[in-house]
Parts: C-alpha cells; structure tokens; sequence
C-alpha cells in the first residue's frame, strides 16, 4: 500500500511539473505590403489556465492571445502567465518584406528615441511629479447610449440605496429607453454609490442641446473606489500624463518672452493689424514682399491640417476643457512669434541681386558672434538648417501630400490606387509656384489663404449659428472641463497638457520657421515685422483652432469615441450640411498645399545656408523637394513621417536658446521703434495720414 502511495505522488509530481511548464508558440504573419498590418497569435500549452498576456504593444488586451496591427522589422515581447502565477517571456519580430516596411521599421526607433528626448518629463524625472493616473470615482454610464443615438433614457428603478456598497456586477437600477425599453444597469466597480439622476428623471435626450454638449450628461451614478485605482492601458500597464519637456520649453519661453516684451501680444495687436492692412509699407524699403504677404506666406505654413485633425484629437484626449488651454498658449506664442520674426528682418541679408537670405541661421550666427559667442552660433545655426531641411521634406511636404491624399481618396472613390498620379499632380502646381521663388510663393498664398480662411471660418460660424441655443451649455462644458478635475478626462494636468500641445504644434511659435518668410518683407524697422507676425498665432490657434474645437462642441462631437481626428471633424459639419464634407476634404487640400509651397522656402534657406546661396543649388533643393511630393503621396511611410514631423518641434531647441539670449536686444528695439510710432516718426501712406 505504501509503495502504491509513493508512486501516486511521484505520479502527481511528475504531472505537476510538466502543468507548470509553459509553452509557447506563435504564428508571426504579414499578410500584405501595408505597413503597420503584421500579427503575432500565441498557442500556449502547459500551466494552468486561464492565461494573460502582457504585451509589449500597449493597445493588445491582457485577455488576448493574438497582437495584430504591429510594425514590421520590430521585435515585440510578451509574457504569457498562468492562473498559478508561472510566467514565461518570448520575443518574436515580423519580417520586413516590402521596401516601405523596412523604411518603417528602420525609422521606429529612431521615433521613440527623438520621443525619449522631446517628451522626456523632466518633473517625472525630479520626482516632482506622479505621471500615473488614477482614479477615485468612476462614473456609472447609461446602457446602449451612443453619442449619435437618437434615444431617449428614462430612470425608472434604483435598486439599491443611495450611499450603499456593492460589487461589479451587481443590478443597480433599471432604465427605461425609448427604443430598447427596460434596461438593466450593472455597477462596473467596486464601491459606494452615489445618485446623478432621481426616479422618473430624464437621464439623456437627443432632442435635448444640453444632454447633446454637456460632459458626461449620459451618466446616472458614480460608484466611489474603497481606495483609488490606477488606470492601465490595455495591455495593463499604466496610464500616464507625463509633462513633455517640448511643450514646457515652448510654453516657458512663450511666458517668459511675454513678460520680457511687456505684453507685446496684447499691447501690440491693433498696431499689427495695421501693419498687415498696409498702413506703414514703404514702397522703397529694402525686402520683396509686403507686410500681408509675408503674413500669408507664414500663416500659409501653420494652418493646415492640425487645425482640422489634430484639434479634434485634442478634443476627443481632453474633452471640451482642452479648449480653453490651447487659446492661453496660443495667445502666450505672440510674443515668441514678435522676438525670432524682429530678428529675422534685422540679421537679413540682401545680395546684389536683391535675393533675400534670412531666418534663424542667420541671426543664430550673427547675433551670438555679436556677443563673443561665434562658436556656439555657428554650431546653433547649422543645427537648425539641418533640421529645417529635414522638416520641410517630412512635415512640410511628405506629411502634408499624404494625408491630403488619403483625405481627398475618402472623398472621391476615383482617387484610390491613384496615389503616385495624385502626387505627380500637386508635384507640378507646387513647382509652378516655386520655381518664381519668393514673390511667386507670397502672390499665391496672399490669395490662397484668404480664401481658405474665409471659406472654413464661414463653415465653422454656419454650424455654430445652427445649433447658437447650444452656446450657453457649450462655455459651460468648456468651464467645467478646464477647472473641475471631476469633468476631466484624465484630471487637470491631462487636459491643460493636451491643450498647450495641440497649441505649440500647431502654431509653431519659437519653432522660429515663420521668421524666415518675415525677413523677406519690405521694411526699415525690423520690430515692424514681429507686430505683424504676432497675429499669426492669434489667427491659427485662438481663431481657427478655436472655431474647429467650438464645432466639435456645438453639435456634440466631443464625446464620440473611436472615430479619427479628420473624420470627427467632417461628421460635424455633416451633422447640420450634409455636402460640407466635400467642401471641408477641398480645405484641407488647399490648407496642405500653401503648407507645402510655404515650407518650400523654408526649407530652400536652409539648404542654402549649408551648400551655397547659387541659384543651382536652389535648383537642386527645389527638384528634390517636389521629388518628396510624389513619394509622399504614392506610399505610406509612417514612422519617416512621424521622425520627419518632429524634426519642426526639434528646430524650437536652437532657436529658443539664440532668442533668449537676444531678448535683451529686441526689448531695446521695440523701445525705439515705440519712441519713432508715437513721436510720428515712421512713414505712413499718405490717405491714412490725412484720414487720421
């Protein structure tokens, strides 16, 4: 009997073993030459079940076995574990196939790496600041509610009392609704209850405006963690909102240099709307273009599509509240826009053939070896022609070319397949206008932009003045999202972070591009420049911005979910005129192609700064760039566009240290040029001097 027990357990320990054992195996695919489409399923034998899956890919569930939607040519780890806590970690990688997919994979490092630098959070870093999220109620939501739901929910039961502590899962009320009649709503957390809605109360109407733009309107009740909980992504790791340290050195040097300049942003505005009416244009000051054409050239290149996309985003991220911080950063970048333009126009140079060369490289260079600084100038200079180069071709032109082309596609079914003809086109509307150079740039886009503008600002107001009952619950929902840590998706620091961040990328203020287009202006007095260059992020960001996150608002598109950033913004406009869509997909195109004709420039001065200031090597640059048109538009490069688009931001770093440096400077100029305005000193037309 004895030998027979000990043989059992040696049996049972046997088995027991082998059940902890755990292995893995995994079936990697790429099923076509799409980039970013590669999946990994896991078959797991051994331990003991159930088994979670944590991933490397932050978007795959705990619960699942298969990743998919993965870049290839990049490794990605999990760790399978079982219910007896025994865990075993593999890596696999899809393999690259395709040209396109080695150029991905090649560049996602790359990517996260610039990302490691730009959104390093440096009071994560100190410990000043706990990034994680966590949550200490969580709201009871209305079941079979949709954002776009034509319904109507009525409360009819509460089945437990108010303050009472149940379990996930438990029935807590019952509701009835219109369509689906008796609903049963089930606490999904652990807690304590607390009432949103009495008995017989409406909880949501869709005929409601308040129920349509209030935050959270379709919540009954909030159950109250016994202790609060950190929020994780799906693959269960932590959900962060981290302090980008691009965004603090954009905001920071925005603050700073309002102060500096006493409040130019706001002192300043009625003489820069002046400046760019034409008031003050000299027609025998040194430069090529005017006030207003230099104004539209550098307007032409910020307004595009993050003001449509990416203000969406923002919105979708940080709700309503996000609104109301993008307007302080953008209203902060009218002073960083006054100092890098003031010295665009003053460290300009203008050759014998009246060709202008300005913009950060030269007042980098000159402006610090004016200071003893050569050394660090020259190095500050190359470093942002580099990066200019780089960012013209990837955010100002690639960028730009594919995504009008998968807007415009989504539009006009005729255009899918057609990408690299798409391309071939815009590449030849693009080098008729930037062969002329300048003047053929700011004649373009000083009647492109108008119309853009005009034609999506009266869109914009159209919705707007639909749905105007909406205004009241609209500010409120903007209100309560920047200051009620309780209305805020992701709390206070979450909201005002996405909305400073969709600002700063947006309006590109102390990025320092915008004062490349400035130098070329026709003036004597180079802070005459930075007024008429402040308006441009009032008009990109507390304007138009504005206008696209107060239409998401107005028809209640800010609390629909899982839709992307263009497309949230075109069912807006659907939902009050159904063929607007079409008109907003022109839009867009033209927004991407004064963009691209505008980074041109840019990105020319910068390739001229490095190789010579011939008008063969202006040539070559030009060729290169509408090269870049077509294949931006004819493949997708992803992670090359992601590197290429960072590369603007990158150009803040050398930019803001020359202009810190040279605040004192400026500040000096604007003293004087105040002195000349108000002693009558300045030239100004002649009708407007008798008028006045």
């Amino acid at each position: 009997m004895r030998k027979y027990l000990l043989s059992m357990f040696f049996l049972f320990s046997i088995l027991a073993i082998n059940a902890q054992e755990l292995d893995v195996q995994a079936k990697v695919g790429n099923p076509s030459n799409v980039i970013n489409n590669g999946f990994i399923d896991l078959e797991v034998e051994g331990g003991v079940p159930p088994y979670k899956y944590q991933w490397s890919d932050p978007e795959t569930s705990l619960e699942s076995s298969r990743a998919e939607g993965l870049t290839e040519g990049v490794p990605y780890e999990v760790t399978v574990t079982d219910s007896e806590g025994n865990s075993v970690t593999k890596s696999f990688e899809i393999k690259a196939e395709a040209i396109t997919e080695h150029f991905n994979g090649t560049f996602v490092p790359i990517v996260e790496g610039m990302t490691a630098v730009l959104f390093w959070d440096p009071f994560t870093a100190l410990g000043i600041y706990d990034p994680k999220v966590y949550a200490e109620e969580r709201y009871v939501p209305t079941p079979e509610w949709a954002a776009d739901a034509e319904d109507k929910f009525i409360l009819k039961e509460w089945i437990v009392e108010e303050g009472a502590h149940v379990d996930e899962g438990d029935l807590i009320a019952i509701v009835d609704s219109e369509s689906s009649g008796e609903l049963d709503v089930l606490a999904n957390a652990t807690g304590t209850v607390s009432y949103l809605a009495e008995e017989g109360e409406m909880i949501w109407d869709y005929e409601n405006s308040s129920d349509l733009i209030e935050t959270n309107a379709h919540m009954l009740a909030q159950i109250e963690y016994d202790e609060p909980q950190l929020l994780t992504n799906p693959n269960g790791t932590p959900q962060k909102h981290n302090i980008p340290f691009i965004v603090v050195w954009l905001i920071f040097g925005a603050a700073f240099f309002t102060v500096k300049m006493g409040f130019i942003n706001f002192k300043g505005f009625k003489h820069s709307i002046d400046l760019a009416r034409g008031k003050y244009d000299e027609p025998n000051a040194p430069g090529s273009i005017t006030h207003f054409q230099a104004l539209a050239t550098a307007v032409s290149a910020t307004v595009g599509l993050g003001n449509i996309a990416g203000v969406a985003v923002a919105i979708s991220l940080g709700g309503a509240g996000a609104t109301f911080w993008m307007i302080i950063a953008g209203l902060l970048g009218m002073a960083s826009k006054f100092v890098e333009c003031t010295l665009g126009v003053k460290y300009r140079f203008i050759n014998s053939e009246g060709r202008i060369f300005g913009g950060p490289m030269n007042y980098l260079r000159y402006g610090l070896e004016k200071r003893n600084m050569r050394g660090l100038g020259k190095f500050l200079a190359a470093f942002f022609a580099v990066l200019g180069i780089g960012a013209s071709f990837g955010g100002g032109n690639m960028f730009q070319a594919n995504q009008s082309f998968e807007i415009l596609s989504g539009q006009f079914s005729f255009l899918i397949g057609n990408g690299f003809w798409f391309g071939l086109g815009v590449a030849v509307l693009v080098g008729i206008v930037i062969i002329g150079g300048i003047q053929s740039i700011a004649k373009v886009t000083g009647k492109v932009v108008p119309f853009m503008a005009i034609v999506y600002v009266l869109g914009a107001l159209t919705v707007i003045f639909i749905n105007i009952e909406n205004i009241g619950p609209a500010f409120g929902a903007i209100y309560d999202g920047a200051f009620n840590p309780t209305a805020l998706k992701g709390g206070i620091i979450g909201v005002l972070i996405v909305g400073f961040q969709r600002a700063a990328f947006s309006n590109e203020a102390g990025v320092g591009s915008a004062a490349i287009a400035h130098s070329a202006a026709k003036t004597n007095h180079p802070p005459s420049e930075g007024f008429v260059a402040l308006l441009e992020p009032f008009i990109d960001t507390v304007v138009v911005c504005t206008l696209t996150a107060l239409v998401l608002i107005f028809t209640g598109m800010h609390e629909v979910q899982g839709v992307g950033g263009v497309q949230l913004t075109s069912d807006a406009f659907a939902s009050v005129v159904s063929w607007f869509p079409y008109v907003l997909a022109m839009a867009v195109f033209l927004f991407a192609f004064s963009t691209m004709i505008s980074w041109s420039y840019y990105g020319m001065r910068s390739w001229t700064y490095l190789f010579g200031k011939s008008k063969k090597t202006e040539l070559a640059y030009k060729i290169l760039f509408l090269v870049f048109v077509v294949v931006g538009a004819s493949i997708s490069l992803g992670a090359v566009l992601d590197f290429s688009d960072m590369m603007i931001l990158a150009m803040s770093f050398p930019n803001i240290i020359g202009l810190y440096i040279m605040s004192s400077e400026v500040r000096r100029d604007l003293n004087e040029y105040s002195r000349k305005l108000k002693a009558g000193e300045l030239f100004k037309k002649q009708r407007e001097a008798k008028a006045s």
